[in-house]
């Protein structure tokens, strides 16, 4: 077995990845910095639990635009292990796991929307509770959420380190470009354990964005790797990969 000849699954799976990927990416930001940004204001609760009253259907799309995104990544996932499986099989299942892994973290964690919704919804069991105490409970979740999504990140980024490593040993794409890829998987494995040492330095500098700072260099990796298998697919390195054959016959 070498990774020279190209099956036809691997391709159509490169072209349904590569739409995946600006589909999903389209939706994402949406959700983040249309919808959140929107209605989430930083350090005020009370307008923030009013606009949320007055665009509560807007904040329920994109909600669903969240959902939408995690079951779009499943798909995703298994494109992207169909691709690459032949590179190494193993380290193939191990990017899958933690990549599915922090799509689970990540659909518990939108739970959080819900229950500062359920706290802004007037209902008379909450009575008991004043307007400012259920402002600040709502936004309490809403800031868990934040957390939440910073440790689904970690598996993310750990699942995508390894995806763009089997990227560039496969040499199905520009090595650069799997290279940014790693580089970019790197920078999220940092923040996670800086968020929990340094808390009050990491919410001064990212406030209530889920997708922070540290996943701009992602996003850029997604769209362009997204853009070149639509455009291009995957193309057969002119060379056999030394240990190619030895890995295949193992995984």
């Amino acid at each position: 077995m070498t990774l020279s000849v190209i099956e036809p699954s691997q391709r159509s799976a490169a072209r349904a990845a590569g739409f995946l990927y600006l589909f999903l990416m389209l939706i994402a930001l949406f959700s983040e910095f249309y919808v959140r940004l929107r209605l989430i204001v930083p350090d005020d609760p009370t307008q923030t639990a009013l606009n949320l009253e007055l665009s509560e259907r807007l904040f329920r799309i994109g909600i669903f635009g969240d959902l939408v995104t995690l079951a779009g990544d499943v798909a995703l996932i298994c494109a992207l292990y169909v691709i690459l499986k032949p590179v190494n099989r193993t380290l193939a299942l191990l990017a899958v796991f933690w990549r599915l892994g922090a799509c689970s973290i990540l659909a518990a964690v939108i739970l959080n929307d819900f229950a500062a919704l359920r706290l802004l919804s007037g209902a008379g069991y909450l009575n008991a509770f004043s307007s400012e105490q259920l402002h600040a409970l709502a936004r309490y979740f809403l800031d868990l959420e934040i957390s939440g999504y910073r440790i689904g990140a970690a598996f993310f980024a750990l699942g995508t380190l390894v995806f763009a490593y089997l990227w560039f040993k496969s040499r199905y794409i520009p090595r650069v470009l799997a290279v940014w890829g790693i580089l970019s998987s790197l920078l999220p494995l940092f923040v996670v354990p800086t968020v929990m040492l340094f808390p009050t330095m990491i919410e001064e500098t990212y406030g209530h964005i889920r997708r922070a700072r540290t996943g701009i260099p992602m996003i850029i990796f997604e769209i362009v790797l997204g853009v070149w298998l639509l455009v291009k697919g995957i193309q057969a390195p002119e060379t056999t990969i030394p240990g190619a054959k030895r890995e295949g016959l193992l995984a």
